[in-house]
């Protein structure tokens, strides 16, 4: 079996858990490689930094090598500074880890998902438009995962048109219906990017969630109810 090394490479840590007494168990997400699974050894032992440097949201440059899918960490030091998540951010920005960790496969390269995830990190930390932050990179995962998300042309190939209606049906897509929960104008304007309406962004709420729901088959997304609980804190507070 081939040994793999890999130096000096991008990388976030999307979760971690302890490992025997003073190890670690990554799954990071790397910039060339996609997820890959870590052991990080003897991080938590007294006299040991590393561990503070292996948390989420701390843009990281990874040393690692291995033969198995387990590789093992040999070196990590930051690239740049935290990126500090403020109140509800924090928790979008587990959500969005959730995500990475439901929709890519492990060692599946795909850099642009890398990119899209730095800069939704960064439009998270400024604590503004986080629903917009959040529909962006839902958008761009699900086209880059492969789940083919066709907003300009319904599930028969016919272009959308704004003033029709359409309901989302799993393994399908896009279905022209009177009664659906969708209207053209909307689904257009968020293939274009263009969310400065309320209504647009309130549908691609929705319609996003359809989308994730319909790939997770029923499994629940743990930070997505810690969310709604924090949520329903902030209003009652």
């Amino acid at each position: 079996m081939t040994v793999e090394s890999v130096s000096l490479q991008p990388a976030f840590v999307l979760r971690r858990q302890a490992y025997r007494e003073t190890g670690l168990i990554l799954d990071v997400l790397t910039r060339d490689y996609g997820r890959v699974p870590l052991v990080a050894k003897g991080v938590r032992k007294a006299k040991s930094k590393t561990a503070a440097l292996l948390q989420p949201f701390v843009p990281l440059v990874l040393s690692y090598w291995g033969k198995s899918g387990l590789k093992t960490l040999v070196a990590a030091e930051t690239s740049a500074a935290t990126i500090h998540l403020p109140g509800l951010a924090v928790y979008c920005g587990y959500y969005v880890n959730e995500l990475l960790g439901s929709f890519l496969h492990q060692h599946d390269p795909h850099p642009e998902v890398f990119a899209d995830y730095h800069h939704c990190l960064r439009r998270l930390s400024g604590g503004a438009e986080l629903e917009l932050a959040l529909r962006r990179f839902e958008l761009a995962l699900v086209k880059s995962a492969g789940y083919g998300l066709d907003l300009q042309a319904d599930s028969h190939g016919q272009a959308l048109q704004a003033d029709r209606r359409y309901r989302f049906v799993s393994d399908e897509g896009l279905v022209a219906d009177p009664q659906g929960a969708y209207t053209g104008e909307a689904l257009l304007a968020i293939d274009h990017n263009e969310f400065h309406h309320p209504t647009v962004l309130n549908e691609a709420k929705r319609l996003m969630r359809t989308v994730i729901d319909s790939h997770l088959q029923g499994k629940p997304l743990k930070s997505r109810q810690v969310i709604q609980q924090v949520i329903k804190h902030y209003e009652r507070a």
